[in-house]
């Protein structure tokens, strides 16, 4: 099973009013976070066995990573490679601004191993981009990829969103042209959300902006859809495209239920280990404060502010609804996981959804097809109710043979 390492670097020049990540409008602690992140690292390491210290893949997220220098990220990475390993190959991506790069910044970060760039573009209109309220400009944000590619990077990611309040259908269909013409590798197409608590939220409930009508949103979203296609982009997952079968693997982990560690304030991290013999899955999540998350480590404790052991229920069910918006549920592996036959458990659904082409059932998988990746929400909503009654009568049958055993 793959491995993955994720990285919080919580620190933005403005944050952006959609945004609901932790993060920090300064880069005056970047210093002293970086000290505590190589603590941590430390911290954590010890308490990690050696099956859970070896990673196919790195990501830095946040935030804004690329404010910080070489320099700083050189001292993660050292402190990193002291404690762990990586695969041949392994995916090592960061997430960027196009504000904050630079040509000398780029090639230093490939020097240093990162091999897949993620830039938060959102779009290509200055109008758009003045009212999220992002740092950088149209021109800035093609320049990135140029920049990238001169700094050898062969796998780039552009975010873009589609939905905005007054945005043209026009302006969106251009977006994705833009982004197509640079040749980008992947691009995640997300819709707007109104998150509780930012800043865009509060503009919302005063009256300031208005939400996009949901069939526009369809609208858009199905075209992005078929145009991304026609143009060689695979749809992996409901907001993500890749050109090349240049997936973001690290996503993936998340996507297919598999562990990842996690570092910093606010960072949520999955693994498992053993208990009287058994083996548990347990999450834990790291504390969304610099302060709380600074003080603990300097004291010598995880930053850890809570944790749970999940059920088997639930892994589950997590599982198949994260699977479904992906690249489909693996069916051998669900099986083998948790005893269930995909094929008897989801049949209702199953034969609903493929006569309306939105499912596609090979012997593999169970994927949503294009058409189906836009009514995810339901489609997973009944998937769990089905899996939550076939899982039941399945397990009460298992429990009846054991006692008999007996």
């Amino acid at each position: 099973m793959p491995l993955g390492l994720y990285l919080h670097i919580p620190f933005c020049e403005k944050k952006c009013i959609y945004c609901d990540f932790y993060s920090l409008e300064t880069t005056n602690l970047i210093g002293e976070f970086v000290e505590t992140l190589i603590a941590e690292i430390d911290l954590r390491a010890a308490l990690l066995p050696a099956s859970k210290r070896h990673f196919d893949t790195l990501f830095f997220g946040g935030g804004t990573p690329s404010l910080l220098s070489p320099k700083q990220l050189d001292n993660i990475l050292t402190r990193l490679h002291k404690h762990f390993t990586f695969t041949d190959g392994a995916e090592w991506t960061m997430e960027c601004n196009p504000g904050t790069i630079t040509p000398a910044s780029l090639h230093a970060y490939r020097a240093l191993g990162i091999n897949r760039l993620s830039y938060g573009v959102q779009s290509f209109f200055e109008e758009d981009l003045q009212f999220l309220s992002r740092i950088h400009s149209k021109h800035e944000a093609m320049d990135a990829i140029r920049l990238s590619r001169e700094a050898g990077f062969e796998n780039v990611n552009l975010d873009l969103m589609f939905a905005l309040p007054n945005q043209s259908f026009a302006n969106w269909k251009r977006n994705l042209e833009t982004a197509v013409s640079l040749e980008t590798d992947h691009i995640s197409a997300y819709s707007l959300i109104f998150e509780p608590g930012t800043p865009l939220n509060a503009m919302l409930q005063r009256g300031e902006v208005r939400q996009q009508d949901e069939e526009r949103d369809a609208e858009m979203y199905a075209w992005g859809i078929d145009f991304l296609a026609q143009h060689g982009y695979e749809q992996y997952e409901v907001s993500n495209f890749a050109k090349g079968g240049k997936v973001c693997r690290h996503n993936c982990i998340y996507w297919q239920g598999d562990e990842y560690v996690s570092l910093g304030p606010s960072a949520h991290g999955y693994i498992s280990g053993d208990s009287t013999g058994e083996q548990v899955f347990m999450r834990y999540w790291n504390a969304r404060s610099l302060k709380r998350y600074m003080d603990a480590v300097r004291g010598g404790e995880l930053p850890v502010t809570n944790s749970e052991l999940l059920t088997e229920k639930e892994r589950m069910f997590e599982r198949a609804f994260l699977e479904l918006r992906a690249r489909g549920i693996r069916k051998l592996d669900f099986m083998r996981d948790f005893g269930i036959d995909i094929d008897a458990a989801l049949a209702p659904l199953i034969a609903e959804f493929t006569k309306d082409n939105l499912l596609l059932n090979t012997p593999e998988r169970l994927v949503l097809s294009p058409s189906g990746y836009a009514v995810c929400d339901a489609i997973t909503l009944e998937a769990i109710t089905l899996l939550e009654k076939h899982s039941g009568t399945v397990w009460e049958q298992h429990e009846e043979h054991e006692e008999i055993a007996e």
